[in-house]
């Protein structure tokens, strides 16, 4: 039997952990998010395909998922407090290493374990905001504040790239420039006043609940929404810059900005997206942005670059809010006692999305020679998330199951408060 052993903080402890919150997806957005910007440099400093450069996306995304399926217990098993902090102390000091490689195969790996520490805080800071929502509609609202700064750190990552590459700097002070902001991120996780976490009666968490998750429907289903959806971000923001890699047709300045104009819609979205949600099921809101996302991509498709060149950047406005509802709906349907371990199994499949769909399109890419079949397999990704929002809107599958959570969880949507634990030091 679950027992509600912790409450929601306090108003000011709830606003700083949300800033902390905020501030962590912006800083690791700045570098997951600068690949793309930085793979057209890679290739020509090491020579290589793209299917060998997007080596920089995979690695990263590779570790992330890795720790999120192995390690995202560690949000419900040591607190939310200690997996933060586990993260990103690794994040910080594999970021801090890149001023002292020259070599691909050393960033590849840096990468690689930077997204360890990336998958173990985020399974952590995903749970945490479960712990200071007073509701699953309210969940779902922060959980698109959240996401929407993740989108300003993705808009300033890549924009900072081309500013150092531009004045003739590496782009590796993006890496140190993330380090020093991971610093203060630590700081402030060991001040911060953390909600003392629900706990089971039953079982503590383990790397177990990941396998046993991938018998839950619910999980599967959620699971598959985010690989779709990561499948077809992942055609803009990784390869939309090699797409237009030397595009000298109409709007051929506008080419060089797709994904920072991508990213400042997605943004502008993400806060759209939460007020969206306090007024909408958010059934419909997925199938309307869902198949206008759909849309945009097979009119760039069909219309070649001088269209792509508008449309690729406004799917932006309406993928914003698809990710941020998916996730954290999927973990509202857990218990607050499992919202680590599903937070990470969530995660888990989103990476293995942002390895396997950026992967198929550079080989695609590199087959066929040209890089217009990697944008038309990412409208495909983007037609079947449509097709399965639609049918989310018209069965409602797990309308019972959030009603039943947000009951036991937070009382019908009424908080419960209740001083926070200020202690600073890992919740048991």
């Amino acid at each position: 039997m679950m027992t509600a052993a912790s409450q929601n903080p306090s108003d000011k402890s709830a606003r700083f952990l949300k800033l902390l919150i905020f501030m962590m997806f912006a800083t690791f957005a700045m570098t997951t998010d600068s690949v793309g910007t930085i793979i057209p440099d890679v290739i020509r400093e090491f020579r290589l395909g793209m299917t060998a450069a997007g080596s920089f996306h995979y690695a990263s995304m590779s570790g992330i998922g890795i720790a999120a399926i192995l390690l995202g217990f560690l949000a419900d098993r040591i607190g939310r407090r200690g997996s933060i902090l586990m993260g990103l102390v690794l994040f910080c000091v594999t970021s801090a290493l890149f001023a002292a490689g020259n070599s691909f195969g050393l960033f590849v790996v840096l990468l690689f374990v930077s997204g360890l520490g990336i998958g173990i805080f985020k399974a952590g800071a995903l749970a945490l905001i479960g712990d200071i929502s007073a509701s699953t509609r309210e969940h779902a609202a922060n959980m698109n504040l959240v996401e929407a700064f993740f989108a300003v750190g993705a808009i300033v990552g890549p924009a900072l790239v081309s500013l150092l590459l531009e004045n003739g700097t590496s782009w590796k002070w993006l890496y140190l420039i993330a380090a020093a902001l991971c610093g203060l991120l630590i700081l402030g996780t060991i001040l911060a006043p953390f909600p003392r976490p629900q706990t089971s009666d039953e079982e503590k968490a383990d790397p177990r609940d990941a396998a046993r998750m991938l018998g839950d429907p619910y999980a599967l289903f959620f699971a598959l929404m985010l690989m779709l959806y990561v499948a077809a971000e992942a055609a803009i923001y990784v390869w939309a810059p090699t797409y237009f890699a030397g595009y000298d047709g109409p709007n051929a300045a506008l080419a060089a900005f797709v994904v920072a104009i991508f990213f400042a819609l997605r943004a502008v979205g993400r806060f759209l997206g939460a007020w969206l949600l306090a007024r909408m099921d958010w059934t419909m809101v997925l199938a309307i942005c869902s198949c206008a996302m759909a849309v945009l991509f097979w009119i760039a498709t069909a219309g070649g670059r001088p269209v792509a060149v508008f449309a690729l950047p406004a799917t932006g406005l309406f993928m914003s809010v698809l990710y941020p509802t998916i996730n954290s709906t999927g973990i509202s349907c857990f218990e607050k006692s499992r919202h680590g371990s599903i937070a990470g199994f969530l995660l888990f499949f989103t990476c293995v999305g942002a390895v396997a769909a950026p992967l198929a399109m550079g080989a695609v890419g590199d087959l066929m020679g040209t890089s217009d079949y990697s944008m038309a397999l990412g409208g495909a990704f983007a037609t079947l998330l449509a097709i399965l929002c639609l049918w989310n809107l018209f069965r409602q599958p797990v309308a019972d199951r959030l009603a039943r959570r947000n009951e036991q969880d937070y009382g019908g949507g009424a908080p419960v408060p209740a001083p926070p634990q200020t202690v600073p030091r890992p919740a048991a």
